[in-house]
Order: C-alpha cells, then sequence, then structure tokens
C-alpha cells in the first residue's frame, strides 16, 4: 500500500474514532425529559414549580414536557404505573405507597394537615370558648363519606357527621348539623367565594394540626429516578432555595395572610394513617408552628 493510502487510512481512522468519542459524550450529557400532568387545580401548579427548583439541584440535564388533561387521581396513578407518565403527585397514605414509590419529601410542609373551619359566623362564640382540648371535643365536625379525614378526627376523640355529597357540608354546616368543616389551610376562601349566597365564614382563632405529607411519586421500578429527584429537593432544602420557593408562593403566601395561621391556637392531632417511612424526624421537613411565628414577627 502506498504511503498515500497509509495516510488516508489512518486520517479516516482518526476521524472515526473522533466521532465515536463525540457520539459517547453527547449520549451522556443527553437530555431526559420528565413527563408530568398539570390540571387547573392550584396544588399542581405548585407541584410542576416545586419539581422545577428540584431540578436546578440535580445532577444531570432534564426537562419536563407537561400536558394538561383534565384527569382524576385515579387515571394519573393508572399513568404513571403504565409509563405513560413519570411524576406525579398527591397526599401520601399507606395505600398509595404501596403502589407507587413516593419521593419523602413534603412539598407542603404539611401544610395540607393544617385545618381551619367552615362555620356558621353564629357559631364563632361558641369557638371563642374552646381553650383545651376537652372543649374541643364537645364539637361537632362534617365531612365528606370515606374522607380520609374522618379516621384522623375519630381517632382523636372528635365526632364526625358524614354526607356523600360535599355540596350538602355547605350547607349543613349553615343549618347547624354540626358545628365546623374542616378545610385545609388552602382551601375555604375559594370554596365560599364560590357559594356567596350562603353566610358562611372562615372560623378565626383555632386550627386542628396534623401530619399530612403532599409528595411526589414516580413508578414503583424508577428507583434512580426518586433519589435523584428526592436528593434535588434536599440540596435546595438545604441552600435555602427552597423555604424560598415556599413561602413565596402566592398560594402560600396567601393561605398564610388570611388564616392568620401563626396567631391561632393549635390542636397537635395524631394521624394514624401515616406509613412507618413518613420523616417526621426530619424537623426542617415540616411547618412548625413556633417558626412560623418567628418568621412572622421578622416579617
Amino acid at each position: 500500500m502506498s504511503h498515500t493510502l497509509q495516510r488516508l487510512f489512518g486520517h479516516a481512522r482518526r476521524g472515526c474514532g473522533v466521532l465515536a468519542l463525540i457520539g459517547i459524550t453527547a449520549a451522556s450529557q443527553a437530555q431526559t425529559t420528565l413527563r408530568v400532568n398539570q390540571t387547573d387545580h392550584p396544588l399542581d401548579e405548585f407541584a410542576v414549580g416545586a419539581l422545577r427548583v428540584a431540578l436546578e439541584f440535580m445532577d444531570g440535564d432534564y426537562e419536563l414536557a407537561i400536558s394538561d388533561d383534565p384527569i382524576t387521581q385515579t387515571r394519573a396513578i393508572e399513568r404513571l404505573e403504565s409509563d405513560e407518565m413519570d411524576v406525579m403527585w398527591l397526599s401520601s397514605n399507606q395505600e398509595v405507597e404501596n403502589r407507587l414509590r413516593p419521593i419523602r419529601f413534603p412539598l407542603l410542609k404539611g401544610l395540607l394537615g393544617y385545618r381551619v373551619f367552615i362555620i356558621n359566623p353564629d357559631r364563632q362564640s361558641t369557638m371563642n370558648r374552646v381553650e383545651d382540648r376537652a372543649d374541643l371535643s364537645r364539637l361537632t365536625f362534617g365531612q365528606g363519606a370515606g374522607w380520609p379525614d374522618i379516621a384522623i378526627l375519630e381517632a382523636n376523640g372528635l365526632e364526625v357527621i358524614t354526607t356523600s355529597k360535599y355540596d350538602n357540608l355547605f350547607y349543613m354546616v349553615e343549618g347547624g348539623r354540626f358545628d365546623a368543616f374542616p378545610r385545609g389551610v388552602l382551601e375555604p376562601w375559594t370554596e365560599l367565594a364560590a357559594r356567596p349566597d350562603l353566610p358562611l365564614t372562615v372560623e378565626d382563632r383555632l386550627v386542628l394540626v396534623y401530619p399530612l405529607p403532599f409528595y411526589l411519586f414516580v413508578s414503583e421500578e424508577d428507583a434512580a429516578l426518586a433519589e435523584a429527584i428526592h436528593s434535588g429537593l434536599d440540596r435546595a432544602l438545604e441552600s435555602g432555595r427552597y423555604d424560598e420557593y415556599f413561602f413565596q408562593h402566592p398560594m402560600i403566601e396567601d393561605a398564610l395572610t388570611r388564616s392568620n395561621l401563626a396567631e391561632r391556637r393549635a390542636f397537635p392531632l395524631e394521624n394514624p394513617t401515616l406509613t412507618e417511612e413518613t420523616p417526621r424526624s426530619r424537623e426542617e421537613y415540616w411547618l412548625d408552628m413556633e417558626r412560623l411565628r418567628e418568621r412572622s414577627a421578622a416579617d
């Protein structure tokens, strides 16, 4: 073979090697797409934002592909299990943790478990006399049939009256069928605004508090993704970025301000529906009334 041909083959082999190396490098740096579904529920927008914060601190290159199908929670779980979606979010319990892989970082810091009351304004004088658990146990509370909160309230010695129809709860509390309709601190003002003809209000001095984690979930088989997202969230929390997102989010700011949560008398309740793996010992994960009061005073 001539020297000219040898040189040409040598260049070609080196060129192929460079191209192969470029291909390997490109593959190692390929962007990973995470498929999620965001309905018009405010918690969906919050959860997508929290996931974006996690992506800022995760190793690797990720992007979100967001659909907006108006699907139910049950359908979302089915999509995750059938590999039609990569990440979803919901309040956790043993049943869902048996089906999916939870990322045990409570996105809302347990805020869903802070329950204020929708009441008939005539009941406020009764609420003003509630000072201890004995006083609390004399009240009656309304809930929808089948709601998980029923087990929590009853396990703590509180009387619950149920109805199968959600809308009935507003008429029942207005009519005195029970004393109070406990709602997550993010919920009652929107619900009352949708029912301007009913003379209802949000009780102004009490709050029930029980741990109720709101997690991201991936499929049971996707342990690596769960670990990556959890690490990203932990790093964001440690850096202060997650608290910045949480406390400056309009939904959270509005709920904390309108509820005057830091000034309410809190009644801690046990949640028997929690799994043993719930990170109760990670104090930095959870909203704390004392720290909330300190933060409110500093602001």
